[in-house]
């Protein structure tokens, strides 16, 4: 006879391997390439910050500042954390149309 433990440890292996597969992977690849796209910014980038501001990189310092130079509007520039950034969009990718089906 088999133990009752070992009769519930396979699904319970079973689901967290789907688990792995289905969030904490594609979660760990989305990160990786974020983290890629800040460490790659260039003067004229379009960011669109965590707080929802989207602007234009104004000034990128050296690789182990954490803060960079965003311009919001014409003539405002704040300085943000890197960390801040939540997406990267080249000088000229177009903005992605959204459609909301309700």
């Amino acid at each position: 006879m088999q133990d009752p433990m070992f009769n519930m440890l396979i699904p319970m292996i079973g689901i967290l391997g789907i688990f792995y597969f289905i969030v904490w992977r594609p979660q760990q690849q989305q990160v990786k390439k974020l983290r890629e796209a800040v460490e790659g910014l260039r003067r004229g980038d379009t960011v669109i910050l965590n707080s929802g501001i989207v602007g234009k990189i104004a000034k990128v310092p050296a690789k182990d500042d954490p803060e960079i130079s965003v311009e919001i509007a014409d003539n405002v520039t704040v300085r943000v954390l890197r960390a801040a950034v939540g997406e990267v969009r080249a000088k000229n990718q177009p903005v992605e149309a959204k459609t909301d089906n309700k």
